[in-house]
């Protein structure tokens, strides 16, 4: 059976082998081409967000100020990024003549797979990277965001040549022809369950991956945190998009001593972001679909609702709502929720809280909100996660500097600035030989000082 985009996979792999794409100004002409398309059609762009699922106009201009920003990045340090550096080597081999190099080189044609709840940052951002790398880039838009996967279509290739940048739209079965070609990377974003099916297809080729994927992302507040800092902190971190954010505060651990006053300023502040009915807010998105909002809507524990709880399927709205106490046998602690229903558990001891979370699928993120040393030293020491903040949700993925990625179930590889442009580059590491240097360590041995010829590699 034909594979519909083996023509385009050509295509990119041929102009990719004729080393094109690995100049200065290859990349730079990309770099700028995408941002020529960001900032021409930035109006439709957050319109079409808008279109898919009310996302509201500060969620809207962030999906396209981030990546304008990684390509100025790009464009300022691609230079330094793309020369070749010295690497100490033993003093032995150095004192010697040789010297150590390590070079980075694009891998070749590039699949970025992108998600519906940013799907013009999470889709770019990775394809900015790649092409600041030197790689052709294959889009998959998420085909859940129709209206903006079909913007991609138009503008892509207006914008583009086939042969360094192409978008293929589609569901399913479309991405099951994309991965069943030997792509030279894959970048996936999405759920923990897709990642499996990119990850099995990706081993068919032995093909390197970034997955960026998601899980249920702990919160801490401590009995010394700012509790209105934490509140409305936790707020706009669970609440924005939604709930839809993969780094979105899962659940929250708060101090018993402390619950009953954050509780309070907690639904104080959803209601200052999101008036006392969200369903007329301008500033609250919907979910992305009906099933999705019914999915979101079934953790909804009457008895434990102490703020929201209303939903409307149709509508694919579910109120910003708040569950307490909860524990770890409700159903919306099953999995992630990704939704705006954030269930709270009262703690005693942070050691055994600690060591329960420690137990549960390693997160993407993680946020702790204390004022005291040993406790935050002692929770970053002791839990895995990708990133995250201290008495902050949210931020630290906008900071290019600061390599974003998951660990274990939440995924793997980093990127972000300096990290996105190496994770999308091969690593060739060069030993430059002195060509006059005489080193006899070849058989026959008899009667040779193998040590001393040896002891320059010491």
């Amino acid at each position: 059976m034909s594979n519909r985009f083996q023509s385009l996979f050509d295509v990119q792999r041929e102009h990719f082998l004729s080393d094109a794409t690995k100049s200065h100004d290859w990349r730079i002409d990309q770099l700028d081409r995408m941002e020529r398309l960001l900032i021409d059609n930035s109006q439709a762009l957050c319109a079409a967000l808008y279109q898919d699922f009310g996302k509201p106009p500060f969620e809207q201009l962030f999906e396209i100020t981030v990546p304008s920003g990684v390509i100025k990045y790009y464009r300022e340090n691609l230079k330094t990024l793309m020369a070749p550096q010295p690497t100490p080597i033993p003093a032995g081999l150095e004192a010697t003549g040789n010297r150590g190099v390590i070079y980075k080189e694009p891998y070749g044609v590039t699949l970025v797979i992108g998600p519906f709840n940013a799907p013009i940052l999470l889709l770019l951002d990775p394809a900015i990277a790649a092409l600041a790398a030197g790689n052709p880039v294959i889009l998959k838009p998420a085909n859940t965001t129709p209206a903006t996967a079909a913007l991609f279509a138009k503008l892509i290739p207006e914008y583009f040549a086939p042969e360094n940048v192409a978008v293929v739209t589609g569901g399913r079965e479309e991405i099951g022809e994309l991965l069943a070609l030997p792509f030279d990377f894959i970048f996936f974003t999405g759920s923990s369950a897709v990642g499996k099916v990119v990850m099995r297809a990706a081993a068919e080729n032995l093909t390197p991956i970034i997955l960026e994927l998601g899980g249920q992302n702990p919160t801490i507040v401590d009995a010394t945190a700012n509790l209105d800092i934490a509140a409305d902190r936790i707020a706009w971190g669970h609440n924005a998009i939604s709930g839809q954010w993969c780094i979105a505060p899962g659940y929250v651990y708060v101090h018993e001593s402390v619950a009953g006053v954050f509780i309070e300023k907690l639904k104080a502040s959803i209601v200052r972001m999101y008036g006392e009915d969200p369903s007329r807010s301008p500033d609250f998105a919907r979910m992305i679909s009906e099933h999705d909002a019914e999915r979101v809507a079934s953790y909804i524990l009457p008895e434990k609702v102490v703020h929201g709880g209303r939903f409307d399927v149709k509508a694919r709205y579910v109120e910003p709502t708040i569950l307490y106490p909860s524990t770890w046998d409700d159903p919306a602690l099953q999995q992630e929720v990704f939704g705006p229903v954030l269930p709270v558990m009262p703690y005693r001891d942070l050691k055994e809280i600690v060591g329960i979370v420690k137990c549960k699928p390693k997160p993407l993120a993680a946020y702790i909100f204390s004022k005291d040393q040993a406790t935050i030293d002692f929770a970053l020491g002791s839990l895995s996660f990708g990133g995250g903040c201290i008495n902050q949700t949210n931020l630290h993925c906008w900071i290019d500097s600061l390599p974003f990625g998951g660990v274990g179930n939440s995924g793997m590889g980093k990127y972000y600035g300096k990290a996105g442009f190496y994770a999308l580059s091969n690593t060739k590491a060069m030993l430059i030989g002195n060509p006059d240097l005489e080193l006899d360590v070849f058989p026959p041995y008899a009667g040779k000082d193998i040590a001393k010829n040896l002891s320059v590699f010491s």
